[in-house]
């Protein structure tokens, strides 16, 4: 059946998806107000500067002018306007992930995440903010000076309370509000909390006296309209007063408006309850965005009960001193950074803040727990978006840990908890990062420091790191076997198996395989590794030509994977049955198979499967006559490997495919043609090269032989036919 495809498009094409701007600058949720002459000036400084950055107080509105000249100016860059923003950011061994994490990039090999910002944005012109650098100034100034020397179409735009100190720094600083715009901003805000108020004569008076007294700084601007539902203009005006003389607020040498904002923060502590005053001090163990649960059992206790949480955190918001944000994982809840300094001081006051990390720690340590356990679930994707929503509280959780020497152990049991997501949702990096990082710390080798190394094993022959894995899963199973731990035993000969498959020894793999499988089933263990097991166990097999055995085992596991709702897992099992289908003469059932493949690894964010499915996918397409899409496809897999590790493995039995496909259609359209395919290929991004291979969009019908310089067409290509169910819900069988 023949399929279409869209019409190339070419760079300055207007309609071409990279005419749209693109980046992670998120819109705005409600007006901005004023700033036009800063914005103004900020827009020009950008373009004759490369580093500019945004200082002044806190609560001044660095964050949102920045966001904002980022949003009037995204335009300019043709690969993006990128937010990084780093207050949450507590570990300075974590700010290059951060900034990688920001721009959207999965990297599963071993290189340092500085060299994957650099070859990233090497050859691209891009805006990169940088909000809220403060704590982790000279790390941000030694990156941001080696990211401008290496790409040198990349501009920064930093927001903070100091300047980097890097050359060719320009620094703007940014003053409180004009009277205008104060004014205006207090009035549009007081509109959002009162919208059936009508300002009265008598309040435009009070309003200037207000913001001269906040000296026009945004965030005591917004607090104070905050306190309207309850107050009069004039009431807020005479409380604010009393305030000032309570709460003068830093040194007496402190810049006034240091002393403003403080008086701000602290006039609307004063006006809170005592239940919401312990309320604010105690969630600002949390960083970035919490939700209620996790609320209610860390902040409830003496003083606070934990059913009363949710009413005082309903107050909270309705003083503008906790935000909502609402997203794929529901609603949640954040403190603005200086309102969270503000409440730390409080908590520290008290003597309580270490109690109260503490009990932070123990909820994410039962919540990562959970989710592993959860993971071998239908609600794994569900699991995904959760642990990705609480990954900073998750560190600041490690990061508790390994504070005191006896309690490494439960930095062990959260790193090495946290599998499935450094290996299945695109963290090898960071996964690695932290558990090389526990690992530093001497403990007895228990069962947590022992699941952490074999956690690293497995993640360094996911990122074809050889050595790593043997010296971390060796270690694992001597000390497992020493100690009597059979479950960590089992996985050791599980990941040494799999290391086995990557360096072509499938006789060996097979047997350490079969060993662990066992072991498992001695064990009782049954989770989404032991799936992995039959499913890499199935690979080993068809490498060494028993097809019929390795569909045989993958068939057991998809309906494993379906009795469960595993999904993981189940897109390496279908990798292995297209396989199998295609040397079978089945390219059609292949083309199924692997796109359900890609369907999964893009829920997951997880580019190993992603890779092996296109390439897979290339020689499907040339077995079904499209050689130039062939070549495009594989382009597009040479693009995707660098960020997973040695090009599919530097394996021959992986690496097959790509051969037969290459010589196929090296042979059909000559090396000109081919070479033209590559390059196509290699500029599609990832989301657009699976949605071609998904085949949406529809488009003209496609070519099979394209030309040497034009290429495939960029549009979608194949539209995959609906899989034909069995019974049990999963694709048919052979």
């Amino acid at each position: 059946m023949r399929r279409l495809q869209h019409p190339s498009t070419g760079p300055d094409d207007p309609d071409s998806p990279r005419s749209a701007p693109v980046g992670n600058v998120p819109a705005e949720l409600n007006r901005f107000v004023g700033r036009a002459t800063e914005l103004a000036a900020l827009g020009g400084l950008l373009e004759e500067s490369r580093l500019v950055t945004v200082v002044g107080v806190a609560g001044v509105g660095k964050t949102r002018c920045a966001g904002r000249v980022a949003a009037l100016t995204e335009k300019r860059y043709c690969d993006g306007v990128w937010l990084a923003e780093l207050s949450p950011v507590r570990e300075a061994g974590l700010l290059e992930h951060a900034v990688v994490e920001a721009l959207g990039l999965t990297d599963h090999t071993g290189r340092p995440p500085r060299t994957v910002l650099v070859e990233h944005l090497r050859e691209r012109r891009a805006l990169l903010v940088l909000d809220g650098f403060e704590h982790l100034v000279e790390g941000c100034a030694d990156l941001v000076r080696e990211l401008l020397r290496r790409a040198p179409g990349l501009q920064v735009l930093a927001a903070g309370r100091r300047p980097l100190l890097v050359d060719g720094e320009v620094t703007f600083t940014l003053a409180p509000m004009c009277d205008e715009d104060a004014v205006e901003l207090f009035a549009e805000r007081a509109r959002s909390v009162r919208p059936d108020r009508e300002p009265t004569a008598g309040d435009r008076a009070a309003t200037l006296e207000l913001c001269h007294r906040l000296d026009g700084i945004p965030l005591a601007l917004e607090l104070a309209a905050g306190r309207l539902r309850a107050l009069s203009v004039d009431q807020v005006l005479l409380r604010l007063d009393d305030r000032f003389r309570l709460l003068t607020g830093g040194s007496r040498g402190a810049p006034p408006r240091h002393r403003a904002l403080r008086t701000a923060i602290g006039w609307s502590h004063e006006l809170c309850t005592p239940e919401q005053r312990l309320l604010w001090a105690r969630l600002s163990v949390f960083a970035g965005q919490f939700d209620l649960e996790a609320a209610e059992y860390i902040c409830g206790g003496a003083g606070l009960p934990a059913d009363a949480v949710l009413d005082v955190l309903e107050e909270l918001l309705a003083q503008s001193v906790v935000e909502r944000e609402d997203g794929v994982t529901g609603t949640r809840y954040r403190l603005l950074e200086s309102v969270r300094e503000y409440g730390a001081e409080w908590l520290a006051a008290a003597g309580d803040t270490r109690r109260m990390r503490r009990r932070h720690r123990d909820w994410f340590l039962g919540l990562a727990t959970w989710c592993e356990l959860d993971w071998f679930s239908p609600r794994q994707a569900e699991v995904a978006a959760r642990i990705d929503a609480e990954l900073p509280n998750l560190r600041r959780a490690m990061e508790c840990s390994m504070e005191s020497p006896d309690e490494v152990h439960l930095a062990h049991h959260l790193a090495g908890s946290l599998w499935f997501y450094w290996a299945g949702c695109g963290r090898l990096s960071e996964g690695r990062y932290w558990l090389e990082h526990v690992l530093e710390e001497p403990t007895p080798y228990d069962a947590s420091r022992l699941k952490v190394l074999w956690v690293l094993g497995y993640v360094a022959v996911l990122q074809g790191d050889a050595v790593g894995a043997i010296s971390a899963l060796q270690e694992c199973r001597e000390e497992a076997e020493r100690s009597g731990d059979a479950t960590a035993t089992a996985y050791a000969v599980h990941r040494t198996g799999c290391l086995a498959i990557v360096t072509d020894d499938p006789a060996r793999a097979e047997e350490l395989l079969r060993e662990a499988l066992g072991r498992y089933r001695e064990i009782g263990e049954l989770n989404s590794n032991v799936v992995m097991a039959q499913v890499e166990l199935a690979m080993a097999v068809a490498f060494q030509g028993d097809l019929d055995a390795a569909a045989d085992i993958c068939e057991e596991v998809r309906e494993l994977c379906e009795d469960h709702g595993e999904r993981w897992a189940l897109a390496y099992a279908l990798y292995v049955l297209a396989y199998a289908a295609l040397r079978r003469g089945l390219p059609e059932r292949a083309r199924r198979m692997l796109g359900e493949c890609l369907s999964i690894g893009r829920t997951f964010d997880d580019l190993l499967v992603t890779a092996l499915s296109l390439e897979l996918l290339a020689l499907v397409t040339a077995v079904e006559g499209d050689a130039g899409e062939a070549a495009v496809l594989q382009g597009a897999a040479e693009r995707i490997w660098p960020s997973v590790g040695l090009p599919l493995f530097g394996s021959v039995y992986f690496g097959r495919p790509r051969v037969e496909c290459e010589e196929q259609v090296r042979r059909k359209l000559g090396d000109a043609a081919y070479e033209a395919g590559l390059r196509a290929g290699r500029r599609l991004d990832r989301a657009a090269v699976v949605e071609r291979a998904l085949g949406g969009g529809g488009g003209r019908e496609r070519r099979d032989t394209p030309g040497a310089e034009s290429g495939p067409s960029a549009g979608g290509t194949r539209r995959p036919a609906a899989s034909r169910m069995t019974g049990r819900g999963g694709p048919e069988r052979w």
